[in-house]
């Protein structure tokens, strides 16, 4: 599939807005799942294939020099009456592929993605919600936190750079919400570690950098009794490794961090059964 860029904003600083139109959206059908996804395809600069190309022949027939640099984003918006998909970009510098790109973006710019897929949507049998994320995560929680309806409980902790950086969030539902700034030595594990949990049944979304989801993880099912079932919980991207280098050892750093969890407790609070691990 491929969309074109209808218009670029910037809601905080570091983010880009990138709204999409035309192509082949009109028979776009979104995923059932407020952290669903989409792979960009980006081609390289140089490459002799036209802007609008199907990934896996120019993969079998591209060197790998001008194949296309794939990247997972998740949806932040997708109006099926305008066919308007929204996909948010954190951009620092020229680091990457999918920042830069969305930085220079303009109208009329093509974007060939495939999908989406997904896998987390709220539970409306839970009593309340844990949101916790840092930039990478904001869309896939700021579109739950938009599904939850007046009535729910959500408890959101999330992190960014300084308060310039903090996006403005919308919901119908009971919302405690606290973020937490690199820049003032905060941290997500101490803004969770001291967030007072609602009595009752939890559905949990924990995701964003790869050594803070896995002691978040591990203080969570360790110290506060949830179980497996109840989290969507998954790294996103790991500090001082490029894109690429993350992609070859995350499969090995998910195994181990699965292995340091300790065993369930006896009785634990809830089973939910409907988010994967």
């Amino acid at each position: 599939m491929h969309a074109i860029v209808q218009r670029t904003s910037r809601p905080v600083p570091q983010l880009v807005r990138v709204v999409l139109g035309g192509g082949d959206l009109a028979s776009f059908a979104m995923a059932p799942a407020t952290d669903a996804y989409v792979n960009l395809a980006f081609r390289p600069a140089g490459a002799a294939y036209a802007e609008v190309f199907d990934p896996a022949d120019v993969r079998d027939a591209e060197p790998a020099d001008t194949r296309p640099v794939r990247r997972r984003y998740t949806v932040r918006r997708w109006d099926p009456e305008a066919h308007e998909l929204t996909i948010d970009f954190v951009v620092h510098g020229d680091a990457g592929v999918a920042g830069p790109w969305a930085a220079a973006a303009a109208p009329g710019d093509v974007l060939v993605f495939s999908g989406p897929s997904g896998g987390y949507l709220p539970d409306t049998d839970a009593d309340w919600h844990l949101l916790v994320g840092d930039e990478s995560a904001l869309p896939a929680i700021a579109a739950s936190l938009e599904a939850l309806p007046a009535g729910a409980r959500a408890v959101v902790r999330l992190l960014c750079d300084g308060p310039d950086d903090e996006l403005a969030l919308t919901t119908a539902a009971d919302l405690d919400l606290a973020w937490s700034h690199r820049e003032a030595g905060e941290d997500l594990l101490g803004a969770v570690t001291a967030a007072a949990f609602p009595d009752g049944r939890v559905h949990a979304f924990v995701h964003g950098e790869a050594t803070e989801v896995r002691a978040l993880r591990a203080h969570l099912l360790g110290e506060r009794g949830l179980t497996r079932a109840q989290m969507s919980c998954s790294p996103y991207w790991r500090r001082d490794f490029t894109d690429e280098a993350w992609r070859q050892v995350k499969r090995e750093f998910v195994s181990a961090m699965d292995a340091d969890v300790p065993a369930a407790p006896a009785t634990p609070r809830g089973v939910l059964g409907h988010a994967t691990d």
